[in-house]
């Protein structure tokens, strides 16, 4: 019944503001995903000193990780994919109904994360394989409906963001917490895989545009085969990390498998490269968040072969450096492009990066042995709200708000019209 509700019948566009959130997943899901990134860390670590009022068996820390990934990014992943796949597709996109009762599932497991309930945590874990099984049906329809094979890879990767969810949710309820961190370390990865996907898709439009805003050519092409090698890295880096918790790989092997992922991300950063036109603040966005990516994987990968810092430390720096500035970066680029309003960062939504990323590294500074005074963990937290409150401040007007009537081409991935002029631009 949740699949067919999720699939039915769209109810007719409304001026009112439910209706105009409920038009375009992003509209709905980004200022969701916003807030609750911005309230849960405040909540946890500066109201209730790293606890949660109804957590007992399962550690607060635990709940802290879960409601990150699958609440803050959740949402926000819910947003990008009902929003980009039907552009991928050229499908109409979900409207009304169906996007109030994805929010419905998701609202339903954030009221009993951001307590950490212990007693419903059943109920919360079918609400998030719910939404999570509505999106994979959602994108197999589509790509059923336009005979297409592009929406594929991430319905892989939906699934598997499912399997680790579900495993997670049962080692709470069977009070393992140590098989629930590696399972919830898994759920990090399998986000940091469809970050991998989203980077590949949306670098080389946006960086094209910047490079040539007539869009009467595609100066930027990357090398095809190394579109997918950063997901294709982590993916087997997940395979090395379950073989490791059944005793067939060792700490070590599985720390080269970290190192190649890092190193596959900061393949990415290079198509920053690309002239002046790199320090656009959507260009260093898109290459930040995949610095912080790499940077983490390859401190967690050193981590296990020994270096002196913890492999949670380079856990942080991927997950909350690399999605949470990759989430930010996807926040402002389709927020401006689905309202059809130009590239261009205002300089409160470019401080609110730059806050963001002073988050991360006052997060990492203590486990790194840098002397830093204050209470880095309450600051670190004050900050990383600060920056999505500014975006949500900033772009509220934008998704709450009829979009303005300039055509601006959407962020679609197409074959690149090759100019005449010769290619300064690669990212070779």
């Amino acid at each position: 019944m949740i699949i067919a509700a999720i699939l039915g019948p769209e109810r007719p566009r409304a001026t009112q503001l439910p209706g105009i959130l409920a038009d375009e997943g992003f509209r709905l899901f980004f200022p969701l995903a916003a807030l609750y990134a911005a309230v849960f860390p405040l909540f946890w670590v500066l109201a209730m000193g790293f606890d949660l009022p109804l957590a007992r068996s399962v550690p607060p820390s635990l709940w802290h990780a879960h409601e990150m990934l699958i609440g803050a990014f959740g949402a926000a992943l819910i947003g990008f994919l009902t929003t980009a796949a039907p552009e991928w597709t050229d499908t109409e996109p979900l409207r009304g109904r169906p996007l109030w009762l994805l929010a419905a599932l998701w609202a339903l497991g954030r009221m009993i994360g951001f307590l950490g309930w212990d007693g419903m945590s059943a109920m919360g874990a079918l609400a998030d394989l719910a939404w999570m099984g509505g999106l994979i049906v959602y994108m197999l329809r589509l790509s059923w409906a336009k005979r297409s094979d592009r929406l594929l890879t991430f319905v892989c990767w939906l699934a598997l963001l499912a399997v680790c969810t579900a495993a997670t949710r049962y080692h709470f309820l069977v009070d393992d917490p140590a098989a629930a961190q590696a399972w919830v370390h898994l759920v990090g990865f399998a986000f940091l895989g469809l970050l991998g996907l989203a980077l590949a898709r949306i670098t080389v439009p946006v960086t094209n545009l910047v490079l040539d805003p007539s869009e009467s050519s595609s100066r930027f092409r990357p090398h095809p085969g190394r579109m997918n090698l950063a997901p294709g890295m982590v993916l087997i880096a997940m395979g090395g990390q379950i073989a490791g918790q059944m005793g067939n790989l060792s700490p070590a092997v599985n720390g080269y498998l970290l190192l190649a992922a890092g190193a596959a991300f900061m393949d990415r950063v290079a198509e920053a490269f690309i002239g002046r036109e790199a320090f656009r603040a959507e260009v260093l966005l898109l290459a930040g968040s995949g610095a912080f990516a790499g940077a983490g994987l390859l401190m967690t990968g050193a981590a296990a072969l020994g270096a002196p810092w913890s492999e949670v430390t380079g856990l942080h720096a991927a997950f909350m450096g690399g999605l949470g500035l990759g989430v930010y970066a996807v926040f402002c680029i389709a927020g401006l492009m689905h309202t059809n309003r130009p590239l261009g960062l205002s300089r409160p939504v470019r401080l609110g990066a730059l806050v963001l990323a002073l988050a991360v590294v006052m997060r990492l500074a203590p486990d790194l042995g840098v002397a830093i005074p204050g209470p880095l963990h309450g600051l670190a937290s004050l900050a990383w709200a600060g920056g999505y409150l500014i975006w949500l401040s900033v772009f509220w007007r934008y998704v709450s708000g009829v979009s303005v009537p300039q055509a601006v081409t959407p962020i679609v991935p197409q074959a690149p019209r090759v100019a005449p002029l010769p290619n300064v631009a690669a990212a070779e």
